[in-house]
């Protein structure tokens, strides 16, 4: 059972937060949070998000980060190939079993990715330039959360179906 939080809690705040949400993603599509100088946007969301997890995660076969990712085989495969064809991810076999495809981040996508990763911290450094050290950790600690939570909720893990 799930509860309406419309009806309980503050319409106002919610309002808020579902514009400032929707403005956040907007933004962030926008400029792509790609950071600051030379490296500014030269790195797509997608990129990005399969970059890192390959170097959090390690090598790993298609399906298998398409399931860490969320998404589907289908696109993982269109979103990894131009990282293979541009060297910043290789295709090696499974070491166990030559017949499959394992996915694993190349030294030059490793110096990529540290590359942009610097860039976005510069600029989440310069957003936030003004904020106490408290108010970081917050931010990130909530927005952690959120994100979880919607993770959650397109994964079917909290659709308050039961």
């Amino acid at each position: 059972m799930t509860t309406d939080l419309t009806a309980v809690g503050d319409t106002g705040l919610l309002d808020t937060l579902q514009h400032e949400v929707a403005l956040f993603a907007r933004r962030a599509e926008q400029t792509r949070l790609g950071g600051v100088g030379q490296v500014r946007n030269s790195m797509d969301r997608a990129a990005y998000l399969l970059l890192n997890r390959l170097d959090k995660e390690g090598p790993m076969g298609v399906k298998a980060l398409a399931a860490s990712m969320g998404i589907d085989s289908s696109t993982v495969t269109r979103q990894v190939a131009p990282l293979v064809d541009t060297g910043l991810v290789k295709r090696t076999s499974h070491p166990e079993d030559g017949r499959a495809v394992v996915l694993q981040l190349s030294p030059r996508g490793q110096a990529r990715l540290e590359e942009v990763r610097a860039s976005r911290r510069q600029l989440m450094a310069e957003l936030t330039e003004d904020w106490a050290p408290e108010e970081r950790e917050a931010f990130c600690a909530l927005l952690t959360r959120f994100n979880g939570a919607l993770s959650a909720r397109m994964t079917g893990h909290d659709r308050g179906d039961s």
